[in-house]
């Protein structure tokens, strides 16, 4: 569950256990402010019925109790007290807790909540950071309905972890890091009781205000219709397409985090509820078709972080778009080089990407002004520190020594590797990133005439022009029908065959005789595995189909590929992998797109494996139905010339139809019917969306 700062990973029954290893608890700027929250009826756990999430803030929990045999009393059967357990996050994490009793007879007994803080940060629950001393926990009660669990970090931060119980229940103190809530029932047969309690993070002292159970609900449930009334209304034909794109915005929604910019949109959950440069831009990229408003936060936010200094513990360089921005202790105390820390190599052109794109579907010229000074900036770095060497392709070697190793999407450890298995050595020139460079100069160009500066739009066109030929000649491997990976430090090409010059096609930076050759090629069954393009070759000796990068299917890259297919006029190939994503979807019970899963290959009968500790909700991969759907309905937009165009929609067998409700295009609202006509698809405009013209081809 996840709702602003706040999100709790919990079992089915509600309770939060945490032990080594484990993810469980509630969360609040990166530290864990419940390692323990458990409930007994009796002294006892209860049974499990069922557990419903209402949304990504709400869930209700059915339990009954356990048979209790009390000494010197009388003994409860099982399965006489039905026990509602409703969880909701606003400010604060709030529980109430419903029991009636279905027995014939009066049943006395004791409903208790165990509490526990440990205020770990989470690159300690994650395992990347061990500490081998920390201080403990203080433990207090300011009343009887009043507790709070206190910590003073060695960033001088004091956190509390603040518990508020209603009456009758009462608070106690438990030991140095633990409390219990007790509530002494005596239930007549079908007498209900509610018990009520809530527990809030707090930081320095701050205190949210206060709400009542169904006060914090309407709340929530408010921003959650503003959400909803912000974005295209999309309806289709069938209902499970219909629960994908649902489930898509409801968890984009719960993704949205607080920043000083207005909410940006957080990684995943559990482990990235945090500013993180590529994925907010590449989650807004994929969702322009749905709301622009998270891109424009995106680039703000980004553009304000920028880094300023060369910092090489923090892998910050002048004009450097950030990669990760954590709040937590071990951040604050300059522990890890997160606060923020710059080592990713591929932001800060997806940062020019994401602004040409956003011009090209807002004409918001206010935005772009106040961004100019950043573009220069991450043009600046492109061309600077960005092209180490001065080859022309943007390089990476970092340089912190607790940073990461590889500094692309595919940031792991072992991601970047040789056709025989061996690692590359840096600096790197990863293909995609080339891909990147080249789509960010070509489209910025237009926002720099805007911006009525032509002479640097003609040099950027220039400088893309040269990449393109540069890249279609060192990156191409004519034997693989592919392009290479990457350049190693020695400039020989990395020549795995992989997913990422898929990317390529989506950037147009791919000479046209050879889209087709390089679609086939990702098509192989060594590369498409049924549920989706694999990001390594299986025929690679680095694959494996249970790692994160090497042999494994994500859908945000699968959708940014099925995207370059179109854009290639692969129609066909388009709706191949698309229609790969959305039953890859259709096998999750919530029709949800995890982080990635496992590349095995697709069985009859038989689901896609999942990867076990993918995030999900994850927000590329939330996004990536809709930028698939973009790409299937040949949408694009260019709102300073007044024009939306639809290229030849094409819908699959199993698409019956979609209705696009109040898609935004500058200042107009454009609504349009696609629907399935057997050979082809056919586009009908709904009203006249003046002053915007819509071409449909």
């Amino acid at each position: 569950m996840k709702e602003g700062a706040l999100f709790v990973c919990a079992r089915q029954d509600g309770d939060i256990r945490a032990s080594p290893g484990s993810n469980e608890g509630l969360y609040s700027n990166d530290t864990r402010h419940l390692s323990e929250l458990s409930l007994t009826i009796g002294g006892r756990s209860p049974t499990l019925l069922s557990t419903t999430t209402h949304s990504p803030y709400e869930a209700v929990v059915c339990l009954t109790n356990a048979a209790v045999d009390e000494e010197g009393g009388s003994p409860i059967p099982a399965k006489v007290l039905s026990i509602h357990r409703m969880l909701l996050l606003g400010d604060r994490l709030y529980q109430r807790i419903v029991i009636q009793n279905h027995s014939g007879t009066r049943v006395p007994t004791e409903l208790e909540i165990k509490l526990e803080a440990d205020f770990v940060d989470i690159f300690e629950v994650r395992g990347a950071y061990e500490r081998v001393n920390r201080e403990p926990t203080l433990s207090s009660n300011s009343s009887a309905s009043e507790f709070s669990f206190c910590y003073l970090g060695k960033d001088e931060l004091r956190r509390e972890s603040i518990v508020e119980v209603l009456s009758p229940g009462r608070a106690e103190k438990d030991s140095a890091d633990g409390a219990r809530l007790r509530w002494a029932l005596d239930l007549e047969p079908l007498q209900t009781v509610t018990a009520e309690f809530t527990v809030e993070p707090s930081l320095e002292g701050a205190r949210a205000r206060d709400h009542s159970f169904q006060s914090a609900q309407r709340v929530v449930a408010s921003k959650s219709r503003e959400w909803l009334d912000s974005c295209t209304r999309i309806d289709c034909g069938s209902a499970r397409l219909q629960r994908i794109l649902a489930t898509g915005i409801s968890d984009l929604r719960a993704l949205m985090t607080p920043s000083e910019d207005g909410e940006m949109i957080a990684a995943g959950i559990p482990w990235y509820v945090a500013s993180f440069g590529r994925d907010a831009l590449l989650t807004s990229l994929e969702m322009l078709v749905l709301t622009p408003e998270p891109a424009r936060r995106s680039l703000v936010h980004l553009a304000r972080m920028q880094a300023q200094t060369d910092d090489p513990y923090r892998d910050a360089e002048p004009g450097k778009i950030l990669h990760e921005l954590r709040q937590g202790e071990l951040a604050r105390s300059g522990s890890i080089p997160h606060s923020p820390y710059y080592g990713t190599v591929d932001a800060t052109p997806l940062f020019l990407m994401l602004a040409s794109a956003f011009w090209r579907w807002t004409a918001d010229r206010d935005t772009i002004e106040k961004l100019e000074p950043a573009l220069d900036a991450a043009l600046q770095w492109i061309d600077g520190y960005g092209d180490r060497d001065g080859d022309g392709f943007v390089e990476y070697l970092s340089r912190s020594p607790s940073g990461l190793h590889n500094h692309g999407w595919k940031d792991s450890q072992h991601s970047i590797m040789h056709a025989d298995g061996s690692p590359a050595e840096g600096p790197i020139a990863l293909v995609e990133v080339q891909a990147y460079v080249y789509m960010a100069k070509h489209d910025i160009a237009d926002v720099y005439r805007a911006l009525g500066r032509p002479g640097r739009a003609a040099s950027l066109e220039t400088e893309a022009a040269k990449l393109r030929e540069a890249f279609n000649e060192v990156f191409w491997m004519p034997e693989e029908d592919t392009f290479a990976l990457a350049l190693d430090g020695s400039k020989h090409q990395v020549r795995s065959v992989t997913s990422n010059p898929g990317h390529c096609l989506y950037c147009g930076i791919v000479d046209g005789d050879r889209a087709q050759i390089v679609a086939h090629r990702l098509l192989n069954r060594e590369m498409f595995s049924g549920w989706g393009i694999r990001t390594l070759s299986s025929r690679s000796p680095s694959y494996n189909p249970m790692s994160y990068h090497n042999g494994s299917v994500w859908p945000h890259d699968n959708a940014i590929i099925a995207a370059g297919f179109k854009r290639c006029g692969l129609t066909q190939e388009a709706q191949t992998v698309a229609t790969a994503l959305f039953e890859a979807a259709l096998e999750s019970p919530s029709s949800r797109l995890p982080e990635l899963f496992c590349g095995f290959d697709r069985e009859e009968g038989r689901s896609y494996v999942r990867y076990p500790v993918a995030c999900s909700p994850q927000a590329w991969a939330a996004a990536a139905p809709f930028m698939t759907l973009q790409a299937l309905l040949g949408i694009s937009a260019d709102a300073p010339a007044g024009l939306l165009a639809v290229h030849e929609p094409m819908l699959s067998d199993a698409m019956k139809g979609f209705r696009l409700h109040d898609m935004r295009v500058g200042d107009s609202r454009v609504s349009l019917d696609v629907t399935n006509a057997g050979l082809g698809s056919v586009c009908t405009l709904l009203d006249d969306p003046a002053p915007i013209r819509v071409s449909i081809r």
